[in-house]
C-alpha cells in the first residue's frame, strides 16, 4: 500500500493522520514499516510544529551545507539533498496494536523535502502478529 503527495523544498509534512487512517482500516497488530523510495527525501519521527520544523532544516543545513562544493554537484547539483537523506534516513518502523500506531505523545511521522518541488510516495508494509 502507498500514499502519494506533492512537496515543496524545505517542507516538513506530517503524514501521521493519513497513515493512521490506513493502519486503522487494517486492524493489524504487529509492526508497520513506512518507507520513502527516494534518494533525496527524508522520513523521520519527531514533533511537528512550525518552529521545530524549521530547526530540523537548520540542523540539516549545519551538518550538510548546500554551499559546500560537493563532488556529486558536478553531475546534477543536488549532493546536499542526497547526503541529508542518507544521514537522516528514508524509513521507520512503528509498533501497531489493534490498528493503532503506538507513537509517543508528541511523535509524528514526518516527510522532509530536502530537494525541490516533487511528486513523492511513501510505501507501507506490515508484519502482523495475529
Amino acid at each position: 500500500m502507498e500514499i502519494n503527495f506533492t512537496t515543496k523544498k524545505g517542507q516538513v509534512l506530517d503524514l501521521t493522520d493519513k497513515l493512521s487512517e490506513i493502519v486503522k482500516r487494517t486492524g493489524v497488530t504487529g509492526l508497520i514499516n513506512v518507507f520513502a523510495p527516494h534518494a533525496t527525501g527524508i522520513l523521520m519521527l519527531g514533533e511537528h510544529e512550525p518552529h521545530i520544523a524549521q530547526d530540523y532544516l537548520k540542523v540539516m543545513d549545519q551538518l550538510v551545507p548546500q554551499e559546500t562544493k560537493w563532488d556529486h554537484d558536478k553531475i546534477d547539483n543536488n549532493a546536499a539533498a542526497h547526503l541529508r537523506s542518507a544521514l537522516f534516513g528514508a524509513s521507520t518502523t512503528i509498533p501497531v496494536i489493534d490498528g493503532k500506531l503506538q507513537l509517543g505523545t508528541w511523535q509524528r511521522i514526518l516527510f522532509v523535502e530536502v530537494e525541490g518541488d516533487r511528486h513523492r510516495r511513501v510505501m507501507l508494509t506490515w508484519i502482523s502478529s495475529k
